[in-house]
């Protein structure tokens, strides 16, 4: 299984983030999988942004909730980020995961995008 992220490097502040992942190598809607969007900004640790499940549910760390959306093209087999009100401290490389319903640890991971917000 082979994930691909993809987006633009730099956005302004104010404006709107959006990323794709590409999931090739497994269908996203079958085998409980849950593919998430987790970030790290320069010099901090991963940060987990929100998941849709293989179900089509959605979940989203509260503190980000406001500001994210997740959904999905399932004939694309590919998960999407929408991200609005951006700022300066959302720069950071942003990656999209696949974990299995019941563990704890992401089987595959996409090498990651990177996002710079400045004007």
């Amino acid at each position: 299984v082979q994930l691909q992220e993809s987006g633009p490097g730099l956005v302004k502040p104010s404006q709107t983030l959006s990323l794709s992942c590409t999931v090739s190598g497994d269908s996203i809607t079958t085998n409980y999988y849950y593919w998430s969007w987790i970030r790290q900004p320069p010099g901090k640790g991963l940060e987990w942004m929100g998941a849709i499940a293989y179900s089509g549910s959605t979940y989203y760390s509260p503190s980000l909730k406001s500001r994210t959306s997740i959904s999905r093209d399932n004939a694309k087999n590919t998960v999407y980020l929408q991200m609005n009100s951006l700022k300066p401290e959302d720069t950071a490389v942003y990656y999209c995961a696949g974990r299995e319903r019941g563990t704890d640890e992401y089987d595959y991971w996409g090498q990651g995008t990177q996002v710079t917000v400045s004007s």
